[in-house]
């Protein structure tokens, strides 16, 4: 379970030290939109409890839209680097499914944290149009990576349909995994890209 977030009268938390990382921070906020709702928490609400001042905050997160992705783009980076490292002779699906498994594991205590970022991420209304915005990056990076397999723009048909079909397929994974708990998202992740790569052929 995560730490419990005690405030004193002036809206600060109490008996903590002030979040000296990105990290923190996000725990932090995470655990403070459970509390009181997303659209509900400002920015100073978060700073304010973190012990940090506003200008802080934003040396770590653009928005307060960002703190629910977490460092998305740095994740993205290791990404794109492994997918460029993968032999050439490796199936491009092979590499895909491999490197997007790698890209949604995380060590056993971030599990719970995950969750609740995804929650939000997923089924905060107020997100959709940011994480649209998230979706195309990640989509970006396959597409980049199927175009130079095959010869083509990033914008051709086959590298864009490549990419929408892999994020159509995680997202639905991670749905899946947040109406069960107790499960494995990673299992249930694999065993999507794998429906993805036969071209769902036992159906």
């Amino acid at each position: 379970m995560p730490p419990v977030v005690t405030m004193g009268a002036d809206g600060r938390r109490t008996g903590r030290r002030p979040a000296t990382s990105a990290a923190e921070l996000e725990h932090l906020a995470l655990q403070i939109f459970a509390e009181r709702g997303f659209e509900e928490t400002t920015v100073d609400d978060i700073a304010r409890a973190a012990g940090i001042g506003r200008r802080t905050f934003f040396r770590y997160f653009a928005s307060k839209n960002d703190v629910p992705w977490g460092d998305f783009d740095g994740q993205l980076e290791v990404m794109r680097a492994s997918l460029a490292s993968a032999a050439a002779g490796e199936p491009t699906v092979a590499v895909l499914r491999r490197a997007i498994l790698d890209f949604n594991t995380y060590p056993p205590a971030e599990g719970a944290w995950l969750r609740r970022r995804m929650t939000l991420i997923l089924r905060t209304p107020a997100l959709q149009a940011h994480s649209t915005l998230r979706y195309a990056s990640w989509r970006g990076v396959i597409a980049e990576f199927v175009a130079r397999r095959v010869g083509q723009p990033a914008d051709a048909l086959t590298p864009q349909a490549v990419a929408a079909a892999h994020l159509g397929v995680a997202v639905t994974a991670y749905e899946q995994w947040l109406r069960e708990e107790g499960t494995d998202l990673v299992a249930i992740l694999d065993e999507a890209l794998g429906l993805l790569a036969t071209g769902f052929a036992a159906f």
